[in-house]
């Protein structure tokens, strides 16, 4: 769920950025988008955060 909500407001932030609806700060849409593809968030390792289930002991 966490993977597809990334991806989804990653590329939601470049379209309208790319579309002009919304400023220049769209464009940082690429990094949600980017650790939703990788199934990687820098930032959840750094504070504990864990949302796969398989991996919770």
């Amino acid at each position: 769920m966490d993977k597809a909500i990334r991806i989804a407001a990653g590329a939601l932030l470049i379209v309208l950025a790319a579309a002009g609806v919304i400023g220049w700060w769209g464009w940082l849409g690429i990094v949600p988008l980017v650790t939703g593809l990788l199934s990687n968030c820098p930032l959840y390792r750094i504070f504990g955060i864990n949302t796969c289930r398989l991996d919770k002991k």
